[in-house]
Parts: C-alpha cells; sequence; structure tokens
C-alpha cells in the first residue's frame, strides 16, 4: 500500500502536467488564431476592399490615406441608428474647429440591393449629416468583403422592400496612414466623440 506522502506527490506531478498542457494548448491555439494578434498588440481591423462611392467612381481602401477617417457601416433604410450616428459625428466635426478639415466621414452600406450610388448621393446630402460624407456600396461580395475586413456584423430580418438590417453600431476612428486607431461607442455624446477624435489627432502629431 503506498503512504500517503507518495500519493500527495504523484497527484502534484499530474496537477502540473496537466496544467502545463492547458498552457501550451492556449498558446498553440493562439498562434493558429492569428500571430499578428500576439507579435503587434494591434487591433485587426481595416485592410483591402473595392467599392464604389455615390458619384459611381470605383474606390478601395487608397481613400483612406492622408485623412482622419470615422468609418461607419449602416444603410439608408435604417431608422434609428444610422442616423443619429450621422447627426453624432456632424456635431462633433463642428466642435472640432480647424482641425474638422482633416478628419472625413465615410458610410458604408451594407445592403447593397437598396443603397445604388444615387440613393447614397440623395440620403448623405442631407444638412443634418457631416459635409462632405463618402458614401460607399458595391456588390454583395463586395460589401461582405469590406465588412469582414472591419470585422462588422449584419444580417438581413424580414422579407420584400420593408425589410431590415441588422448591423454593428460601432465607428472606426482611421489615421491618415489607413490604419485603425480607436472605436468610437453609438453612446458617446458629440463632445465625447470629439475629444476622443481630437485626442488622437494631438497624439500622432
Amino acid at each position: 500500500m503506498k503512504s500517503p506522502r507518495i500519493l500527495f506527490a504523484v497527484a502534484c506531478l499530474v496537477l502540473a502536467a496537466v496544467i502545463g498542457g492547458v498552457t501550451l494548448l492556449n498558446l498553440n491555439t493562439a498562434h493558429s488564431l492569428d500571430p499578428r494578434a500576439i507579435s503587434t498588440g494591434k487591433a485587426l481591423i481595416g485592410g483591402p476592399f473595392q467599392l464604389v462611392d455615390q458619384n459611381g467612381k470605383a474606390v478601395d481602401q487608397g481613400l483612406l490615406k492622408g485623412k482622419w477617417s470615422a468609418v461607419f457601416f449602416g444603410y439608408t433604410f435604417c431608422p434609428d441608428v444610422c442616423p443619429t450616428t450621422l447627426q453624432t459625428l456632424a456635431a462633433a466635426q463642428d466642435k472640432l474647429g480647424t482641425k474638422a478639415k482633416d478628419l472625413q466621414v465615410v458610410f458604408v452600406s451594407i445592403d447593397p440591393a437598396r443603397d445604388t450610388p444615387k440613393q447614397l448621393k440623395a440620403y448623405l446630402s442631407s444638412k443634418d449629416f457631416p459635409a462632405g460624407t463618402i458614401g460607399l456600396t458595391g456588390t454583395n461580395a463586395q460589401v461582405a468583403a469590406a465588412a469582414k475586413v472591419y470585422r462588422i456584423y449584419y444580417a438581413k430580418h424580414g422579407s420584400g422592400s420593408d425589410y431590415t438590417m441588422d448591423h454593428s453600431s460601432v465607428t472606426y476612428l482611421m489615421d491618415p496612414k489607413g490604419e485603425f486607431v480607436a472605436a468610437l461607442p453609438y453612446n458617446l455624446s458629440p463632445d465625447q466623440e470629439a475629444d476622443q477624435i481630437r485626442s488622437a489627432m494631438e497624439k500622432s502629431s
């Protein structure tokens, strides 16, 4: 019969092996998911896309170079989140003063079936929305690809012409290199949004 000391020692060795195995598994899993997330420490948001703007011009991620960009995914038939987001961005833009000229707002439709370039142009012409907002749309595949690199969720609900779209409500702030800087939550006030954008601009200067 084994002594209590021997049994305790064996139990400790087994426990250590289990913990070590779980740790190694977690590390291997993390690396297999995406090594860049570990090596760089940056959120993997943003990347290549091919879309068309509200004037029917083909554009890609180069659109984000040279200016700060507030990128939001929504749709023109959205009853609440989208117009509220654009109105908040417009108010925040006003509060940025001279820095407003360095910021562009990019509205990407997740409803390409209804949001043609013509529809986007009419929708974004509202005086309540940020001046010069760039509207983007495309084929279903192009929109899906853009949403994927920006980690955006969206889904269609209902049928017929009155369907709605569920979608992420976050706005992404991208720097003049087209790289992700910050996520601006839907519930920010214009003052809070302007403060976060201003702070990011000042840190990079």
